[in-house]
Formats: structure tokens, sequence, C-alpha cells
């Protein structure tokens, strides 16, 4: 996240930037589009997942969004942006927002009122762990799902958003992660890797090879549109200045995931046909893989970049799911985690100053340093965001249950979890008597 400079310098009587209304205006804009994003991944890994667990994510999801929200609000801003504790976290200074104003600028964005820059800071906060959903789809208790969320936030988004846009130690050491491919992709990939491995394979993972049918193809094609047109304003609207930054994020952005969309299209044709969901599958993964470079690389690197993205998401789905059977169930760690330590390894070779002036030169303009702070930052935070990962999984599974059994995972969690079908039509008949069969035979141990 970068503060760019603007032509218009507007000062009050003390000397201090007031905001620019265009600026203002493209940052608000971009935190609407962002907000958007979020139902558009409910509809987007709905449409992938089984028709008997469809509300279950798009529950999950909203209900995320709400909870996150309110967490922000109380302490998440301030933990996150607050004064730096020993460049680990903030402080309460700005609990409630308090001192957050709508009309002064900050100085972690020189050109805009302080809450509007909360509130875009906020979308970001709130899309981080939701993106794992879609790695532990169709298995995890609601309950689990809400306490996971909450801890995962505050133990990994704050201090990791912080250390990197928070005025702390990676950020001190020169780290650059534009819109979030470090903070945002990485973290989640990881998490979302881990939770895999730890809840294991669904059932008749091994008689579908780990592709479940999905259950609405034109509902997740809705949501990967939705997704591609809020990416303007994740990538663009985190220059905080509508001026030549945001223009050279908007062009990278659709650069990156066209490209790597080509590299899916061309590899599932050659595998058979291509598919709808490879297509959709390849533009999210460029989308996602070009997030932490869209502000800092040109046109030309914006394309290779795209076809590497292209090539390792894909062949990073075959690995993990086909070969080693690990059922990310919609491929989070490949087409978010991959893709988002790719990309921001990249700005350590091809990142230009003359792109973006709060930026820095990479490898191939003579700055060794950059690539090296840049996989630095990747470990670190792939490291953290892993480890938290599991440790939460385990203390939850324990104290709280994680994952519902094999009876109710047939039954899916639409019913189970929330009592309710997404399409009453095609609804397995005798579903509400075996579900009251299980629960009549819980009652018998109690």
């Amino acid at each position: 996240m970068t503060n760019s400079t603007t032509s218009n310098d507007y000062l009050n009587c003390d000397g201090q930037i007031q905001p620019d209304t265009g600026d203002t205006t493209w940052v608000l804009l971009s935190t609407i589009l962002v907000l958007g994003m979020m139902p558009a991944l409910a509809f987007f890994e709905a449409g992938l997942l089984r028709s008997k667990n469809t509300l279950s994510i798009i529950t999950q999801i909203v209900s995320g969004i709400v909870v996150l929200t309110v967490m922000w609000q109380a302490f998440g801003y301030s933990l996150t942006f607050g004064p730096s504790q020993h460049g680990i976290i903030g402080n309460l200074n700005h609990a409630f927002l308090m001192g957050v104003s709508y009309k002064d600028c900050s100085p972690n964005a020189k050109y805009i009122p302080s809450a509007a820059y909360a509130m875009f800071m906020m979308m970001f906060a709130n899309i981080t762990p939701l993106l794992m959903t879609g790695a532990y789809a169709e298995r995890v208790k609601y309950k689990a799902f809400i306490i996971f969320t909450v801890f995962w936030e505050i133990i990994v988004f704050y201090p990791v958003a912080h250390w990197i846009w928070g005025g702390g130690w990676l950020q001190r050491m020169g780290v650059l992660d534009f819109a979030g491919g470090i903070v945002i992709h990485t973290s989640a990939g990881v998490g979302g890797l881990v939770c895999a491995l730890y809840l294991g394979k669904r059932k008749g993972f091994e008689k579908y090879g780990g592709e479940f049918p999905p259950s609405n193809i034109p509902l997740a094609a809705l949501g990967a549109a939705l997704l591609w047109m809020g990416w303007f304003g994740f990538n663009a609207g985190s220059a905080l200045a509508a001026g030549s930054v945001a223009t050279s994020a908007v062009a990278s952005t659709q650069i990156g995931g066209s490209f790597s969309a080509i590299v899916w299209i061309a590899l599932s044709w050659l595998k058979g046909k291509p598919t709808t969901v490879a297509v959709i599958n390849g533009v999210i993964a460029g989308l996602a893989g070009i997030t932490p470079a869209s502000g800092f690389i040109n046109n030309q690197y914006s394309i290779g970049l795209g076809v590497v993205l292209g090539l390792s998401s894909y062949f990073s789905v075959v690995l993990l799911k086909h070969k080693l059977h690990i059922d990310d169930a919609l491929d989070v760690s490949s087409v978010h985690g991959l893709t988002g330590i790719i990309g921001a390894i990249a700005i350590g070779f091809c990142s230009q100053k003359s792109i973006n002036e709060n930026g820095a030169d990479g490898l191939f303009y003579g700055n060794a340093h950059l690539l090296g702070v840049q996989v630095l930052a990747v470990v670190v935070v792939a490291a953290w965001a892993g480890l938290v990962t599991f440790v939460l999984l385990v203390l939850i599974n324990r104290f709280v249950g994680l994952k519902i059994d094999e009876a109710e995972e047939e039954l899916g969690l639409d019913l189970v979890e929330h009592g309710e079908y997404a399409y009453h039509n095609i609804a397995l008949t005798g579903h509400e008597h075996h579900y009251a069969q299980i629960n009549d035979a819980r009652d018998l141990f109690k």
C-alpha cells in the first residue's frame, strides 16, 4: 500500500494538506468495489461447490463480513495502523475509530481523509480470512468457522498488515506490497493449505479425482466476473490517488489476469476441452498474482508475470490435488497463495521507481537488496500464517469441534448447519427424515 503523490496540494491555514476531492472520490469508489468482491467470492465459490453446500459458503462469507467489520471498528484498525509498538503491532489509541477524522488526512494517506483510508483498508482486512473458506469448504462447522476467523484475523492479519503497511519492521526494511500479495494472498493461501492438510479429504475425493461436480457454473462465472471488476478497486485503489500509479495498476491488473487465463485455456484445451472453470480460475490466478506488483511494474513485465502465474497455478493444482491428493476444495493455495508469493517476489526483480516514486528499483535495475527483503517477507509471513493456522485448528478441534462427521457431510452443510436448502426442487428426498434419525441416535448416547 503506497501513498501516491498528486499535483494538487491543498493546504489549510496551518499548512496541513487537505483532502483532494478527486482522490477521495476514487478511494471511496474503490472501497465499494472491494466490498462487492466479497459477495462475489461467495457466488464464485457456491457455484463451484455441490448444491447441498451452497448456502453454507454464502452464510460464512456474508456473516464473516459483518463480524470482521465490527472487529475492525472496535480495535482492528487501531492495532494495524495505530502507533507502532516496536514494529510488531499498533496500539489502541484509535479504538472505535477515535481520532480518525472525516476531514483531515493521515500519515498513511496524504490526500484523502483518515476515515476514507480506514474504510478502504477495512475491506482488505475483511476479505483476507474469507479467502480461506474455499480451502476448507464443505467440511467445517459454522461455530468453528466463526472462532477460527476471529482469532486468525487478530493473530495473523493485524500483525502482518502492520509489519508491511502500518510502519512495522518489514516496511522499515523496504518491503513492498502494493495491494496485498504478501499481506493477503500469501497469508490466506498458506493458511488454506494448512486447513486442507489438517482436515483431510472429503468423502468421495478419490471417486471424483478431487474435482467434485460444480452445482452452478453460471453462478460461479457471475461471481468471477464481479471479482474481476472489483479487482480494479482492489489494486488501483491502493494507489490512494487518481493518477498515473492508479492507471498503471489498472493496466497491469487487466494484463496479468488475461495472460494467465490464456495459459489456463491452452493447457485445459491440450488436456481435452477448454472448460469454463479453467477460464475463470485462470483469470482469478492472474489477478491474485499481479496484485502485489501492479503498482510497481510496467506493462511488458506484467505480460511475462501473467504467463508465469498461469503456468505455476495450473501445475500447482495438478501437483497438490491430483498427485499429492490434498483436498484444497477450490485450490486457494494454488490460485491465491502461490500466485501471491510469485507476484511479491517478482517485485524484487522488475519493480521500477519510475513507475511509482514511493517504490524502489528491483534487481533488473541494479538493486539486489529489494529482492532479498521481498523473499524474507514472503518466508516470514508464510511461516507465521502456517504456524498460527495449525495451532488454531488444533485448539478449536479439541475444545469446540472442527469438522462435521461423515453422515452430516453426506447431507450437506446447508441442512446440517443452517436448516435450509438452496435449491428445493432438486433437494434429495428423505434428507429431513435422515437428519432427524441422526439427531435421535445422538440423543440415545447423551
